[in-house]
């Protein structure tokens, strides 16, 4: 068996709360160098984490011999910076969704993937967790009969951080650290999986507005796409309205019933048929990149086929960039 010995771009709240202890967890895999541009960061989380090295600078890092395979955990920005900089050193990469902040960037990472032969995994975790393999099974059993119409729906109140200290603003509401607003950090997860449940969506176009004036990224989108199958579908999506709006949900209609579930909170499936309502619901585990880390882990060791790739992974920043205008 190969032994994987990861070096980390980026050692914030997502290594912290979602990915970073998992990849120790896998038979063959364990972390063996972080990096940070602000080396206390770096140091403080190889120290708590047990992690033999830190750097400061991400270039020693992919040179460190030890290491062989390379997570990048940055701002999206710079993603395709990183991975191209793993890959022409020969070392697997798996990046953070999405992708990139462009599809631009996203095609620059495929060319180099292809021309150096050397696999990037992305981390659209979701697709593995449990919850969501429910609602393909369910949608795959037929069970709603054939889909005839796809909704997402999300809202939220803005946080105090957007607007306590605009001179430090998140980078998600960075442009041009993120991609766009908080659209392009979440929109990513559900695009994402209904395409793994429906196909690769082939015309996508949007409105976005500015309502809240609480930062100049868009903060409330609505847009329309089409699927290959010729499904369509229809999104919503706000990040500065009252509380009493808030709603994760995704509405799948179909000509024998519907189905709908949520994407970042888990609440229960709700099925509806002519035999009536059924909730389902479903164990998320404690670190929910688990399952996609194992998949990659066991791909890099010739044990399984890991089909997160970034070429998989590029259809959704088409649909984004295409929503915001940005292509």
């Amino acid at each position: 068996m190969k032994i994987l010995k990861w070096g980390f771009i980026g050692c914030g709240d997502v290594c912290e709360r979602k990915s970073g202890p998992a990849f120790n967890q896998v038979e063959g895999s364990s972390v063996y160098a972080v990096m940070s541009r602000t080396a206390s960061k770096a140091r403080s989380y190889a120290e708590r984490h047990g992690v033999p090295r830190w750097y400061d600078d991400a270039q020693k890092l992919i040179n460190d011999p030890q290491v062989n395979a390379i997570y990048v955990a940055t701002p999206p920005s710079s993603h395709a910076t990183y991975a191209i900089m793993a890959m022409k050193a020969g070392k697997p990469v798996y990046v953070e969704k999405p992708l990139a902040a462009s599809y631009d960037d996203c095609a620059r990472i495929n060319y180099v993937s292809q021309q150096t032969g050397v696999p990037c995994f992305v981390a659209y975790y979701r697709r593995y967790l449990p919850y969501f393999q429910r609602v393909k099974e369910i949608l795959d059993s037929g069970y709603i009969g054939s889909p005839v119409n796809v909704q997402i729906r999300f809202a939220v109140p803005p946080r105090q951080l957007d607007y306590a200290h605009p001179e430090r603003l998140p980078w998600r509401l960075q442009p041009e650290v993120s991609g766009g607003g908080y659209f392009y950090d979440l929109a990513p997860h559900q695009i994402d999986l209904l395409q793994y449940y429906f196909g690769v969506i082939l015309e996508a176009r949007g409105i976005c507005a500015n309502r809240g004036h609480l930062y100049t990224a868009e903060d409330s989108v609505s847009a329309v796409f089409s699927f290959e199958n010729g499904l369509p579908g229809s999104g919503s999506w706000c990040f500065v309205g009252h509380e009493s709006a808030t709603a994760d949900r995704v509405l799948v209609i179909g000509d024998k019933g519907s189905l709908s579930f949520s994407v970042f909170n888990y609440s229960p499936i709700v099925v509806h048929t002519s035999d009536g309502e059924q909730r389902i619901e479903v164990d998320t585990p404690s670190y929910v990149q688990f399952p996609i880390i194992k998949n990659v882990c066991e791909h890099l060791q010739g044990l399984a086929v890991c089909t997160c790739t970034s070429m998989s992974a590029t259809p959704t920043n088409w649909v984004l960039d295409r929503i915001l205008g940005k292509i």
